[in-house]
């Protein structure tokens, strides 16, 4: 789903090489939005975890929304509310009563806006290591491509072609959610959780970080 660069838990143990800081502030956006934002959303709480892996080198392919770093894969597992897209939203959805469908609309737009936040937090990294302004008017989604969000920006386009037929209506949908992925990665509270678990990440060499550490870092820095 989400990833980066980095080593096993015993290469990084014995070398103490760390995570590019780029790839840790993709995970932890990830995280944060996972956790944060759909609680924020009063929507239900979803297990994930960060896994950090070497590849196998016996021909087997990683779970395909995985980034690949060198001999490495990082990704944050699991966190949908959707676990399964269905053919049509509109199609399933029509069974529904009006409060179920708002919910599992909202549950729809909560995981595009979860898999943006990974890049966009990313993006402000960069930005502010750089010196240069982070704003909705010099960043869109084409440009996140350049922040290690080619696989998110698959499955967000399965998500797209699913919840919205016409392209000139999907994209005005997707703007509107690249937009509430911004104003989250660029709320106080949720940068310094975000930098916090980023880190930790950093810091700490670990091939899996689950969801309950997460959230213990998570956590305290809204009450900061």
């Amino acid at each position: 789903m989400m990833k980066n660069d980095t080593i096993t838990f015993n290469s990084l143990q014995n070398t103490h090489t760390k995570i590019d800081k780029r790839i840790t502030y993709h995970l932890a956006g990830h995280a944060a939005a996972i956790y944060l934002g759909n609680k924020q959303k009063d929507l239900p709480a979803v297990y994930f975890q960060i896994n950090i892996n070497q590849q196998q080198m016996n021909g087997q392919q990683a779970n395909r929304f995985s980034q690949k770093y060198g001999s490495y894969t990082a990704e944050v597992e699991g966190g949908r509310l959707i676990q399964n897209l269905p053919l049509s939203f509109v199609e399933t959805a029509s069974y529904f009563s009006w409060a179920q469908y708002k919910e599992y609309r909202c549950a729809f737009e909560a995981d595009v806006i979860n898999l943006l936040v990974g890049s966009l937090a990313e993006a402000k990294y960069v930005a502010l290591c750089d010196g240069e302004p982070f704003n909705s008017n010099l960043m869109n989604v084409g440009a996140l491509r350049f922040y290690e969000g080619c696989s998110d920006s698959a499955l967000i386009a399965q998500y797209m072609e699913c919840l919205i037929p016409l392209t000139i209506e999907r994209e005005q949908k997707l703007t509107e959610l690249f937009l509430a992925a911004f104003r989250f990665v660029s709320n106080q509270a949720n940068w310094c959780a975000i930098s916090a678990l980023a880190s930790f990440i950093s810091n700490e060499p670990k091939n899996t970080i689950p969801c309950e550490e997460a959230i213990s870092l998570l956590e305290p820095q809204l009450a900061a």
